[in-house]
């Protein structure tokens, strides 16, 4: 396995991402440290994820409109898909690409309506995967944890050594150390210590044996902190249960079972409570509702093998991401249910003719200042006014001076004129 330094994220994009997410997870912590003496990762991971959703509610709900607006509109989609049904050529396809945008503008539709919110949910969950591999790297108030354990190896003669063969006994094969300076120095066995196995504490002891009391403070303390009904957030489900199966701890295993399990569940609900899962089981024969069905049956698949292999918090956030948008999806197809189409249709029409009629009239004043410009360009000149022009060029040229440019262009033009006679 490639080595890596885990501390935080460097990208470009999802780096800021993570960091923000860090923020808040950290802020969490806190709020539920001071206020009810909490200290445990999981529950900050199930609270960020439902401040998400509840900021991410108005987007669900136009995801929600445009869906059921669409399926208002398909009729007229179909007859235009109909009538370029045999038509394979590149006019064809634009022109009924250009008459399926109309169709969406004279309702007032995004083409968009529904991809937004996955476009904004699907940086967050990659960000928080960085996050939740290594907490540490992202929420000080476990990083401060870990700070007088590391304090305590730093200052150990021939810790660099130490360290080096410990992690090689230890098979956290995904973490290297640095020791380029202090800083790095102490975020790197940081790195190594959030990664270690459930042996691998025993191991730091053996390795350390001078600092056992505050070893095993600080591994009861982490134990606490990642723990979600005895299991370790920060492991995978596929490594529980190798820990479990070696361990002979059938509890362990059946836990590391359902996260994916449950995260599948979750997301199999979701889908079917959703309408247009509906329109897409009603209308087999059309070419985007079998799209819609497979990827509603791909969907849960993926998240189903995603969860066996990364570290449980995010099978955590998704599965508490897929209760809450159960719990959202029944809100709203409440609330759809009595909802007056008609007359959103006739809104969304009129804002429609409103942005047309502000752009006809932009672009009337814009034709009529062109207009305006070319006909003065164009306007006619008399004679007379032509004759006083080339009098007065001809002045001017007159009072060349001796040896400038116009001097030697006035040569240039006598010797042109007696030569075209």
């Amino acid at each position: 396995m490639t080595e890596i330094i885990l501390t935080q994220y460097q990208g470009k994009i999802l780096g800021p991402i993570a960091k923000l997410i860090g923020y808040i997870m950290n802020a969490l912590y806190m709020f539920l440290d001071s206020t009810f003496g909490v200290q445990n990762i999981a529950l900050c991971i199930i609270l960020f994820t439902v401040i998400i959703y509840i900021l991410m509610f108005p987007l669900t709900y136009k995801q929600q409109k445009f869906s059921r607006l669409s399926q208002e509109i398909q009729p007229e989609i179909n007859a235009i898909r109909d009538k370029y049904k045999n038509k394979k050529d590149q006019a064809s396809i634009q022109k009924m690409n250009e008459e399926t945008q109309m169709i969406y503008q004279k309702y007032g539709v995004s083409t968009m309506g529904s991809c937004v919110q996955l476009l904004i949910n699907m940086p967050i969950l990659l960000a928080m995967y960085q996050v939740i591999r290594n907490i540490p790297a992202y929420v000080s108030s476990v990083k401060d944890i870990y700070t007088p354990l590391v304090e305590k190896i730093v200052s150990v003669d021939g810790y660099q050594n130490t360290m080096k063969a410990f992690l090689k006994e230890s098979g956290v094969g995904a973490v290297k150390l640095n020791f380029e300076d202090a800083t790095t120095t102490m975020n790197s066995i940081i790195d190594v210590l959030y990664a270690l196995p459930s042996h691998g504490w025993d191991l730091l002891k053996d390795s350390f044996a001078g600092l056992t009391d505050v070893i095993n403070t600080t591994e009861a303390t982490m134990a606490h902190l990642n723990n979600f009904f005895g299991i370790n957030i920060a492991n995978s489900p596929l490594n529980l249960i190798k820990t479990g199966w070696g361990d002979k701890d059938f509890i362990l295993i059946i836990g590391a079972i359902l996260i994916p399990l449950v995260s599948y569940g979750s997301q199999v609900l979701n889908i079917k409570l959703m309408p247009n899962a509906a329109a897409a089981s009603a209308g087999d024969n059309d070419a985007m509702a079998k799209q819609m069905k497979t990827m509603n049956t791909m969907m849960p698949l993926f998240s189903l093998f995603m969860v066996f292999s990364l570290p449980v918090g995010l099978g955590i956030y998704w599965i508490a991401g897929s209760v809450i948008r159960c719990i959202q999806q029944l809100i709203l197809n409440r609330y759809m249910k009595d909802l007056d189409l008609e007359v959103i249709i006739e809104k969304n029409k009129e804002k429609v003719k409103k942005k047309k009629e502000k752009k006809g009239i932009y672009e009337n004043q814009i034709a009529n200042a062109a207009r305006i410009n070319t006909r003065k360009i164009a306007e006619p000149i008399s004679t007379a006014e032509k004759e006083e022009k080339i009098r007065e060029r001809e002045e001017y040229a007159k009072s060349a001076r001796s040896g400038s440019l116009l001097e030697k262009a006035n040569m240039v033009k006598e010797f042109n004129e007696r030569n075209n006679k």
